[in-house]
């Protein structure tokens, strides 16, 4: 038994660990953290089972529980809720180009555009922003924009400039003095920024999709298609764990070379047992861990247990709100919105 503990305790700092190495420095290092609830429930167990049997043992799994109580921290959270909190409100979406129920149901809905007009976010930003100047209904930069009186940086990845296109969008209440693209890779993944005045100062946001995952979950709802997929799946998850590392060496070095405050938001493509997240936990505040409640799951699909919709701010905007927006099934994404105080 005692080397069964410790072959666990080996497996589990290794596990840990992994979040702490990037995919471009070790092959497959990205599916370690996968792994990481796995491990440390298995530890939970063991302390339970070596603590009722009286064994010395038990300190080898405790010892691992205290040094995972990060992976707690990044999981679940509780907080006061402030329905109404005042401060900078922003909201980030992945619309899934607002076709998501015509996909699903076979037809459009467009009260996902009234939803969208009435959240009352001052900064909303949207990934898979799909854009048609030769449709109203599905017009989006006018819908969420100039009906709303809100000013709009819009990055177009693919399509038409004045016809049909998508890309990357940020609408805000208040002025855009400047704006720019990041990178794409000229599908659907991309980073743009913008420099928005805010109480007489400035603040840079950051709309963030780095590159996706590209798993068909409808392929593992059985066994059968987990059996069927498994390789193909690992192969996927691996390459795009070194694709959004690639990535976010490019969005690390803009936020570097940042004159103002940031707000980071998007979507990630990444669990927070991630080399992503830890990257970016170095020097920027989650919101989801500083105000949020629950598990804050993002995904509106059969992986429903992913949080990979992020929201991180400089030091000095302290997130006092975060909601994941679950009644919002316009997409294969759940909204999610923050609140910040700005200490200057």
């Amino acid at each position: 038994m005692k080397y069964i503990i410790g072959f666990v305790f080996i497996c589990t700092l290794l596990v840990f660990g992994s979040v702490y190495v990037s995919p471009e420095d070790f092959p497959y290092v990205g599916l370690l953290p996968f792994f990481i609830p796995v491990f440390y429930l298995l530890n939970l167990f063991l302390f339970f089972l070596l603590i009722l049997s009286w064994k010395r043992t038990a300190f080898l799994p405790l010892i691992v529980l205290i040094l995972g109580y990060r992976f707690v921290v990044i999981t679940f959270q509780t907080h006061p809720i402030d329905e109404n909190p005042e401060g900078l409100r922003v909201l980030t979406y992945n619309s899934h180009l607002f076709d998501y129920k015509t996909r699903t149901e076979g037809k459009f809905d467009p009260s996902v555009y009234t939803w969208l007009q009435e959240f009352p976010a001052e900064i909303k930003v949207f990934q898979e922003f799909y854009q048609d100047y030769t449709t109203p209904s599905r017009n989006s930069i006018k819908i969420l924009g100039q009906d709303t009186d809100m000013e709009y940086s819009y990055q177009i990845i693919e399509g038409v400039a004045k016809r049909r296109s998508y890309g990357m969008a940020i609408f805000s209440k208040y002025p855009i003095i400047n704006e720019g693209k990041i990178f794409d890779n000229n599908r659907a993944n991309g980073a743009i920024f913008a420099d928005i005045i805010y109480q007489s100062d400035t603040i840079r946001i950051y709309n963030v999709h780095l590159e996706s995952m590209q798993i068909n979950s409808e392929t593992l709802e059985n066994i059968d298609g987990v059996k069927e997929n498994y390789r193909q799946t690992l192969g996927k998850l691996h390459r795009g764990s070194l694709a959004r590392s690639n990535q976010l060496n490019l969005l690390e070095d803009h936020l570097s070379n940042s004159p103002h405050p940031v707000i980071i938001m998007g979507d990630f493509n990444e669990l927070p047992y991630s080399n992503t997240y830890f990257r970016l936990s170095k020097n920027y505040v989650n919101a989801f861990e500083k105000a949020g409640n629950g598990f804050g799951f993002t995904y509106n699909r059969i992986l429903f247990f992913l949080r990979i919709d992020h929201i991180f701010s400089s030091p000095s905007l302290k997130p006092i709100q975060f909601k994941t927006h679950r009644e919002v099934d316009y997409s294969d994404h759940y909204p999610i919105s923050a609140t910040f105080e700005f200490s200057k």
